[in-house]
C-alpha cells in the first residue's frame, strides 16, 4: 500500500498528508528510495 500511494504521490495525485497516519513513515522511506526525498513531507 505504501508503493501505491508514493506513487500517487509521484503522479501529483496526492499529498503525504492524503497518506492515513499509520503509513505515513513508510511512504516517507518509499519516496527517499525513489529519489524523490522533497516528496517526503508533510507540507507538499
Amino acid at each position: 500500500m505504501a508503493v501505491i500511494y508514493a506513487t500517487l504521490i509521484v503522479k501529483g495525485a496526492k499529498t503525504l498528508a492524503d497518506v492515513p497516519i499509520t503509513i505515513q513513515a513508510q511512504v516517507k522511506q518509499v519516496l527517499i528510495d525513489l529519489d524523490c526525498p522533497e516528496l517526503a513531507s508533510v507540507e507538499a
